[in-house]
């Protein structure tokens, strides 16, 4: 690959993440601060991520696939979602706001695929070249982060009574403009699908995959990544308005330590799937979500910051361990006929199905446990999930029969 595909591939990556980095993070606060959201309606705002995460598969099986480049399609989505971000700054209420975050979500969501099939379709061998590649996509989240927190203070107390979260969406729609541009300067990358050859129901879904489900470790993987979700939801949903809630400085910025946690962890995540095994590696990131919420259930943003800085740095724990730990179990499961399928199908339940659910519960237990100060009663809030994940914990260890997996470098 020659230096200016990479620049165009690594500049892709980057806008790719601090675009969903920029505004999705500080969701939550905005919700509740600007637009006086309940936390059910702030799970409905939330959940939009699910239903695109589910109906993103037919924009790529059905048009990417089959009909147009994907760097076109990256082009246009991303130009729409930047009029569909800057509609969402204009809002003055939820039920304004809620179509356009949902339509938002709906043109995002393919997006991830998209960058992804760009990157691999320049690639002469995407093991070794992809990493490199993925890492601005970390470094562009953080750096969103850092902007809000660290150059424009928008997540301040002061800033978020002011309205000043508002211009978080004003500056994805920007980033989000000029990826839309430059996508369609972006090496070409045609449909993978023949002319004349067509795509079901099934195979956009992923349905093939369920096949897997007859092995009985892999049941018991697939039911534990929809019930992880559950926990998940709660970091993405209410995790930046505790932070603000507690008074945390630069709690944005802070938040970003999980992503650079995430792309330390991914490193070692290899060494650990070859010495200790699938599951012990499973049950650590397990083990990391009921640790983290207990964290963040009894530390505060006083004397005990340090506390949830811990909290928020196991992220690269929670999540390499578990959901990348899991890809790479699906991709060493499925037959090369499914692969992709079986990729799809665990998307599907995780990102939709199992964050969906996750999202309205997390939105119910914030309502549950408002008090009349405005405030919320934080320790019952986390102690919850840190329940929650304990008993996945117990089901996974006493249903799933750990089996050598052999990496493809081995």
């Amino acid at each position: 690959m020659n230096f200016r595909t990479k620049f165009q591939l690594s500049f892709m990556m980057f806008l790719e993440f601090f675009i969903w980095g920029g505004w999705f993070v500080t969701l939550g606060t905005y919700l509740g601060s600007n637009l006086n959201a309940s936390g059910a309606e702030t799970a409905i705002a939330f959940s939009t991520q699910s239903w695109g995460a589910i109906i993103a598969p037919f924009i790529i099986g059905l048009i990417a696939d089959r009909y147009f480049n994907a760097e076109k399609i990256l082009g246009i989505l991303h130009l729409a979602g930047a009029i569909l971000m800057f509609l969402m700054s204009q809002a003055i209420d939820f039920t304004t706001f809620y179509p356009y975050i949902l339509g938002y979500m709906i043109v995002y969501m393919p997006t991830l695929a998209l960058v992804n099939s760009v990157s691999f379709y320049q690639m002469k061998n995407p093991a070794k070249e992809f990493p490199n590649i993925r890492v601005f996509g970390t470094i562009g989240w953080v750096i969103g982060g850092a902007i809000i927190s660290y150059i424009f203070h928008w997540d301040t107390p002061e800033a978020i009574d002011s309205g000043a979260l508002v211009n978080t969406f004003k500056m994805v729609a920007i980033a989000s403009a000029i990826l839309g541009l430059f996508s369609f300067t972006l090496p070409k990358t045609p449909p993978s699908k023949k002319e004349g050859e067509s795509s079901s129901i099934s195979d956009i879904l992923g349905l093939d995959a369920l096949k897997l489900l007859k092995d009985r470790n892999f049941l018991m993987f697939f039911i534990s990544s929809i019930l992880i979700c559950i926990p998940l939801a709660f970091y993405y949903q209410l995790t930046n308005p505790f932070l603000v809630e507690l008074a945390m400085e630069n709690p944005t910025g802070k938040m970003a330590l999980g992503q650079i946690s995430e792309a330390l962890f991914i490193l070692l995540l290899p060494f650990f799937l070859k010495k200790y095994g699938f599951k012990k590696t499973i049950l650590v990131g397990i083990l990391a979500w009921a640790i983290r919420y207990t964290l963040f259930a009894y530390g505060n943003a006083g004397e005990l910051t340090f506390i949830l800085i811990i909290g928020i740095a196991l992220h690269g724990i929670c999540y390499d361990f578990f959901f990348v730990a899991g890809q790479i179990y699906t991709d060493f499961k499925a037959g090369e006929k499914v692969k992709s399928a079986a990729q799809g199908l665990i998307t599907l339940a995780t990102y939709g199905i199992g964050m969906l659910i996750g999202f309205w519960i997390a939105g119910k237990i914030s309502d549950i446990y408002l008090l009349s100060n405005s405030k919320h009663n934080w320790e019952i809030i986390w102690i919850i999930p840190a329940g929650f994940s304990l008993l996945i914990l117990i089901f996974f260890m006493f249903t799933f029969k750990d089996e050598k997996i052999k990496l493809k470098d081995e």
